[in-house]
């Protein structure tokens, strides 16, 4: 497993150990929390050496995503035990789970397109009560007195498109409904009670939707259950970095 240079992964260096916990567990672990049969970062020595200080061997799990994205043969014997670059793991997993996307957008476009796939299936399972309370707890306003899915997709498309703290506070609520399907537990930097009640009503149909989709990954491959949750860590952290440098 070795690094392979890549500007898409470059701003982990800027991220706090503690922020890069959750993205070291599910590259390392899987839901049942055993450790992944096919993980290396735990043998590599920087992670020997630093754990848990994971900012001191960011290059270690930017190689672990790297790797975790590319046949493994192909790693071993062609590549000098290299992965391939972000940008490719990310437009595999939009790929795999049929995400409208343009392939010469930003890395942070893509992140976000694939997030607001998985919100736009989850909203259009939810019962009308559901988007109700949704709303409220986003305070979504609809003029017509009438909320329905294509009301709050077209409101949080327009926040992602705004960028900002809104931006990272709808990914931070995504990704921790995901995750908590995914690997069984949500973010550990996910905060305030405003975030916390809209957590609890996106995280049960965010779930159905992971969860359909997991039966259809079984039967595409074990690395996908890396990649997809790898991914959408990856996007949190990089609205978190920006967010903050923005402020």
């Amino acid at each position: 497993m070795a690094y392979r240079d890549d500007n898409d992964l470059e701003f982990l260096q800027n991220i706090k150990s503690e922020d890069l916990d959750d993205l070291v567990y599910c590259l390392t672990h899987d839901k049942d929390g055993e450790l992944r049969w096919t993980e290396e970062l735990t043998t590599s020595e920087k992670y020997k050496l630093y754990y848990p200080d994971h900012n001191r061997y960011w290059k270690e799990i930017a190689a672990e995503i790297q790797c975790f994205g590319a046949n493994t043969i192909v790693t071993i014997f062609f590549r000098g035990g290299k992965g391939v670059k972000y940008r490719e793991v990310l437009t595999d997993v939009c790929d795999k789970m049929k995400v409208n996307y343009n392939k010469d957008s930003s890395v942070e476009k893509i992140e976000n397109n694939l997030l607001m796939k998985i919100l736009t299936d989850a909203l259009e399972n939810m019962s009308r009560e559901e988007l109700k309370k949704l709303a409220e707890a986003t305070g979504v306003k609809n003029t017509s007195g009438i909320i329905t899915a294509e009301t709050m997709v077209g409101a949080f498309q327009a926040v992602f498109h705004a960028g900002g703290f809104k931006s990272y506070e709808l990914t931070v609520i995504i990704v921790n409904a995901i995750m908590k399907a995914l690997i069984g537990r949500g973010l550990s930097f996910a905060g305030n009670a405003a975030l916390t009640r809209t957590m609890a009503i996106l995280t049960g149909p965010i779930g159905w939707v992971i969860t359909g989709l997991w039966t259809a990954i079984d039967i595409a491959g074990p690395a996908y259950r890396v990649t997809i949750p790898a991914v959408i860590q990856v996007a949190v952290l990089r609205q978190k970095f920006l967010y903050e440098k923005q402020a």
